[in-house]
């Protein structure tokens, strides 16, 4: 009975664990340490006050400038920039304002900054004036292609950087309607533009400049006012307007034409001229 009690206990000896480390040591090693906790802290200090930076009352756009407009009006810009004024300046969307001041009719780009405290700046890039495109209402000026992005009242001297461009003068009835922001119809602004560019001289004409005009009866006509006689080129085509070969082709031909008139004819003795169709040339003395 002895025996087998002392070899229980060595039994129970052999299953013996050493005492672990102190209740408070363990504790302390399952705690963040203090730098870490400072960390968070600071972290969380750091969010709280960005969210408050971008939603607080301080920095608020009051105040929003811009330049590089000539054709845009003040009240164009400004509607745009109205969505942005007192909204928090570190939460504008530089690129999507951007996106909007380029929907402008004259605006080719546009450029946002932003400025702290409370400022956006914007710089605008505008479209070039190709044409000078004159209705019965207004003188309107035109992009090469074809979208009015200013207006002059009609009689009203041009700018000498406009006063050298080609210039239309539309008597059609339904031109009068046409405001700044419309597109004039391709085929007649395609057409406009090649007829402005002709020298007199390639139709053996001492006149120094040409007008073009277009009317609902006629289409487009020519006048060399200096010499007192119009020509009638009439409409083109859809296929011919759609493809500058051909409607180069079409003009020269008619230049071709009142050239050879005014070789067997004198200009100064010339006052109309039918050039529709080349091939049959009719005049009047």
């Amino acid at each position: 009975m002895t025996a087998r009690r002392a070899a229980s206990r060595r039994r129970g000896a052999a299953h013996a664990r050493r005492p672990g480390p102190p209740l408070r040591h363990r504790l302390r090693g399952s705690l963040p340490a203090v730098g870490r906790i400072l960390a968070l802290v600071a972290f969380a200090g750091l969010v709280v006050g960005l969210v408050l930076l971008v939603n607080g009352p301080w920095l608020r756009v009051r105040e929003t400038v811009w330049a590089g407009e000539r054709y845009t009006s003040d009240g164009q810009i400004e509607r745009v920039l109205a969505s942005v004024t007192g909204a928090p300046l570190l939460a504008i969307d530089s690129g999507a304002l951007s996106s909007r001041l380029a929907e402008l009719p004259a605006v080719a780009s546009a450029s946002v900054e932003t400025f702290l405290p409370d400022r956006v700046a914007v710089a605008i890039v505008e479209k070039t004036a190709a044409v000078v495109w004159t209705t019965s209402a207004v003188a309107l000026i035109c992009a090469a292609d074809g979208t009015a992005i200013g207006q002059l009242a009609r009689g009203a001297a041009l700018p000498d950087d406009l006063a050298g461009l080609p210039q239309v003068d539309d008597r059609r009835t339904a031109s009068r309607n046409i405001i700044v922001g419309d597109r004039i119809e391709a085929s007649r602004f395609v057409t406009a533009v090649h007829l402005a560019a002709l020298d007199p001289a390639t139709m053996g004409s001492a006149a120094t400049r040409l007008s073009v005009l277009l009317d609902d009866e006629s289409g487009f006509t020519l006048a060399a006012r200096s010499q007192g006689w119009s020509a009638v080129f009439g409409l083109y085509e859809p296929d011919l307007t759609a493809d500058p070969a051909l409607l180069d082709q079409r003009i020269a031909d008619q230049v071709a034409a009142i050239r050879t008139l005014f070789g067997a004819e004198t200009e100064g003795g010339v006052s109309w001229i039918d050039a529709r169709d080349p091939g049959r040339v009719y005049w009047r003395p």
